[in-house]
């Protein structure tokens, strides 16, 4: 499996805060989630991906091409949804359209007509009169209209109402089902992830902290209920981070075979949701 994105050794400085030698890889095929929570340098990230921050150091690859010798051709062949909105609020979706459609070589209207009917959006409406919700679906109206490769999100379901990123999510495991393509996924809405991701990427203070296979990273960790006082005396070399009362304890730990052979049969072993084990690692180097 080839890889879509290969990012070595990102650093993006800014006076208050900086990405710090961040690496990672996105196999094509695949759905990528890069979580974390809100300052953690997720758009950061992004915006040095594309270019759109000037990074320090470091080596973004697309498609095999180095990004900065091959920016025109890359960009001609990824889709970007941006949390911030880049249309002219004057301008109709129609008029928007005739403006970004010829940026590409592959633009397809009847894609473009086809994704417009899915999301109800009319071409007429001015942008300025759209929701947050509308906006982010004509985004991706256009980002999948110029059959584009690779798709890079930027908290794209934020704000969204449930229906809408439902109907967000379904267009996107619609396009991955075309094979040969990629998404790369920013979000601090786990639960999205929890749908349709297959790897992920955690980042916390400008460093990715975990990494792997959505599947893998969930089984390779429990959340652990029972009786705070069966809990051997080293118990905390066992957890991510645990929590005790008078009515017992509740932790996450990427050590469950071990625990099991301590506690007692009774315990209760549970698979965590990716905001657990976001939450337990955030606590834990805070």
């Amino acid at each position: 499996m080839d890889n879509i994105l290969e990012v070595t050794g990102l650093v993006k400085r800014y006076p208050s805060f900086s990405l710090d030698n961040i690496s990672f890889s996105l196999p094509e095929g695949c759905v990528t989630g890069f979580i974390g929570a809100n300052g953690a340098g997720k758009t950061t990230t992004i915006r040095s991906i594309l270019g759109l921050a000037r990074k320090n150091a470091g080596v973004v690859k697309v498609f095999g091409l180095d990004a900065d010798a091959h920016e025109q051709e890359i960009k001609d062949r990824i889709g970007i949804v941006m949390d911030s909105s880049y249309f002219y609020n004057d301008l109709s979706m129609k008029d928007m359209k005739s403006i970004i459609a010829p940026a590409y070589s592959k633009w397809s209207d009847a894609d473009y007509r086809l994704y417009m009917e899915k999301f109800e959006l009319d071409p007429k409406q001015k942008i300025s009169t759209l929701s947050r919700g509308m906006r982010m679906k004509f985004a991706l109206v256009l980002a999948l209209s110029h059959q584009a490769e690779l798709l890079i999100m930027d908290e794209p379901t934020s704000g969204l109402d449930p229906l809408v990123r439902s109907q967000f999510l379904e267009i996107v495991m619609d396009y991955m089902k075309n094979g040969g393509k990629g998404v790369f996924f920013s979000t601090h809405i786990t639960s999205d992830l929890d749908k349709i991701a297959d790897y992920l990427f955690f980042l916390f203070d400008g460093q990715i902290i975990l990494q792997g296979q959505k599947d893998e990273m969930k089984e390779g960790h429990a959340v652990v209920k029972g009786d705070a006082s069966a809990l051997p005396p080293d118990y905390e070399n066992y957890f991510v981070g645990i929590s005790k009362s008078a009515y017992g304890f509740e932790g996450l730990t990427d050590k469950k075979a071990a625990l099991k052979k301590l506690l007692p049969v009774n315990t209760v072993y549970e698979v965590p949701t990716i905001e657990d084990i976001m939450l337990y690692y955030i606590r834990r180097h805070k």
